[in-house]
């Protein structure tokens, strides 16, 4: 699978509490959380996002609580895909939960800017910057974690894989 899109920008420890704030969980309705995603980071982030776009942050990108919320809200505004230096690990999970596609790459990370126009391809990792006309190099998903992916999440997976 490849995506396209341009790039958001953010720096270290981007805590869920920054992704989606507490006071909007008292509901998890994917388009509540839209709304509210990434605003005390960035104001303008729900405005401006499009469908497709590629979010790009630093070091243990989604520590703090491990709210599914989080993943939730960047998923349900359009991101395609997050990439990072690192992640915490539960946001790592629960992203593969709900579908939202991360790849770790510190010189990805490092080297892409906000409004550069990203492409990434699932199969192979590669990520390209198509504005800087670089090239970075991810660990690719396993098959299984594609397929989680390609259906929009665990449950989804696990129905298609069962039947049921």
């Amino acid at each position: 699978m490849i995506v396209t899109g341009k790039a958001f920008k953010y720096g270290d420890n981007v805590d869920t509490d920054v992704i989606i704030p507490a006071r909007y969980l008292n509901s998890s309705d994917p388009e509540h959380l839209r709304q509210h995603c990434m605003e005390d980071i960035d104001k303008e982030f729900a405005a401006t996002v499009s469908e497709g776009d590629i979010l790009v942050a630093g070091k243990n990108f989604g520590c703090g609580s491990s709210r599914e919320h989080a993943p939730v809200a960047i998923k349900a505004s359009g991101i395609s895909l997050v990439i990072a230096e690192s992640f915490a690990r539960i946001f790592f999970r629960n992203c593969i939960n709900v579908g939202l596609a991360i790849l770790e790459c510190p010189e990805a990370a490092a080297s892409i800017q906000k409004d550069d126009v990203i492409k990434a391809d699932f199969d192979t990792g590669i990520i390209e910057n198509v504005t800087r006309n670089e090239k970075y190099q991810s660990r690719p998903f396993p098959d299984f974690i594609n397929g989680i992916i390609k259906c929009g999440g665990l449950v989804e997976y696990t129905k298609d894989r069962t039947g049921i």
